[in-house]
């Protein structure tokens, strides 16, 4: 009896031993397979998104990006008012993301200029090896300002609990907006997982962002390995690196600005000066008669306020916000004086996972137009922080009493719509998601003059 038991227990062994080794080669060959089955894939277009180029009226950057670089080392736009007629060619960056894997992609970017105004283009891109889906977009109506932009405006939506998202991706192909804002924070985060996070957030706008420019600015979420996935994916105008830049549309002359340079000083203090001398001669220049006249409102976004009253230990509940009075101390390059100063009629911020609406401020002064018309002729920059288009971090909470200086406030997932009517009208409301679509919020901005609140 003992020898048969020590003879199955060999021979079980020995299955096991075969059962095992078989397993592992399956696994090397499964491996093996995929790699070479994604190899067939990695030319293939995806994560496909627009930006206003350097000339805004008549150029549009088309981004994407492919896993290996194709065999012809192109890439290409075609595109057409009706049908596929033009072609515009670009080049390819190489990408590694800083994660211990090292993965690597290549984005490509191609410029279409000399669009024609007012206008539906049919395009797609990729190369002979591989083209992506036919997407379109419509050019802005002219390079005047006589015209009434309508934008979506949010920050904080990630790859996970994305509550916007849907009805974004429905407005955009409606017709609804002339482009996107997102105000900071992407994917939670794009580096995540060796950057797969970012992949799948990129393939998700992707039925918003290829139909109209996404227009971006960086958040405190994007700061990993200083910031190289969101300088990576992203194309705005300025050759900044998406870290700051202006566009006009219509009557507005908008600004994004990195708030991170004030906060990650690790990585150098040079952006943070160099940004602070650009803002302030891109101000002077708005802020020409001649050019104030031609587009009197100036709207700026950054990714984290300078005011808030949600409860939690951020900076901008804190008096003394870096991004309002500058360095601790010193107070250099500080950017209300700023505002205040160029007279600069809308300040929106993300960052606080909430809605809110403040009245206008500055320095902790409420400067309301009068007291029956808070936002007719006011004597301060409007914040606004639309921070709540859904991540999964979720929401956050407000304090249990309220600044004075806040005017509404809300927990409901969200964004934000504005509609630049004319040169002495702007209209913001505010989406809730939680509330199938309702706006929870809504006012007019009126100014009969623009320019310094000291001289107004």
């Amino acid at each position: 009896m003992a020898n048969l038991t020590l003879l199955f227990l060999t021979l079980t062994l020995c299955v096991a031993s075969t059962v095992q080794r078989q397993l592992a080669v399956e696994d090397i060959n499964g491996k093996q397979n995929l790699e070479e089955d994604l190899s067939i894939v990695h030319y293939q277009p995806e994560q496909v998104h627009l930006a206003f180029g350097e000339r805004t009226a008549s150029e549009i950057v088309v981004t994407w990006s492919t896993r290996e670089l194709p065999p012809s080392a192109e890439s290409i736009v075609e595109y057409g008012l009706t049908d596929l007629t033009q072609r515009a060619y670009g080049k390819a960056i190489r990408f590694v993301d800083g994660g211990t894997k090292q993965m690597s992609q290549y984005i490509h970017r191609v410029t279409l200029s000399q669009l024609k105004p007012n206008s539906s283009y049919v395009y797609h891109c990729g190369s002979e090896y591989g083209w992506s889906a036919k997407y379109q977009f419509r050019t802005i109506p002219s390079a005047d300002s006589n015209w009434s932009p309508s934008l979506a405006i949010y920050g904080d939506m990630g790859n996970e609990n994305a509550q916007s998202l849907a009805r974004l991706q429905r407005e955009t192909q409606l017709g609804m907006y002339d482009a996107i804002i997102h105000v900071g924070d992407f994917a939670y985060d794009m580096n995540t997982k060796d950057a797969r996070v970012g992949d799948e957030f990129m393939r998700q706008i992707e039925t918003v962002a290829a139909y109209l420019p996404y227009m971006v600015v960086p958040g405190n979420h994007e700061e990993k390995f200083n910031f190289s996935n969101y300088r990576a994916r992203f194309s705005m105008p300025g050759g900044t690196e998406n870290l700051f830049y202006s566009f006009d549309l219509g009557p507005v002359h908008f600004i994004g600005i990195s708030t991170e340079v004030y906060y990650f000083l690790n990585y150098g203090l040079k952006t943070l000066v160099f940004q602070y001398e650009w803002l302030k001669r891109d101000l002077e220049t708005a802020n020409q008669p001649e050019n104030r006249a031609k587009r009197p409102w100036i709207i700026i976004y950054g990714h984290r306020p300078m005011y808030c009253s949600n409860e939690n230990d951020n900076d901008c509940t804190h008096s003394e916000t870096l991004t309002r009075v500058g360095w601790p101390f010193v107070h250099m390059f500080g950017l209300e004086p700023l505002l205040y100063e160029y007279g600069v009629d809308v300040a929106i911020w993300a960052h606080e996972h909430s809605y809110e609406r403040l009245w206008p401020i500055y320095d902790y002064k409420v400067r309301n137009g009068s007291l029956g018309s808070p936002y007719e002729n006011p004597r301060a920059p409007v914040h606004i922080i639309t921070g709540s288009a859904g991540c999964k971090e979720g929401r956050e909470p407000f304090k249990g009493k309220i600044p004075e200086w806040s005017a509404f406030h809300s927990q409901d997932y969200g964004y934000t719509r504005l509609k630049a009517h004319n040169a002495t009208h702007l209209y913001f409301e505010q989406v809730s998601d939680d509330q199938g679509g309702a706006i929870i919020d809504n006012f007019w901005l009126i100014k009969a003059q623009h320019g310094a609140y000291s001289e107004l």
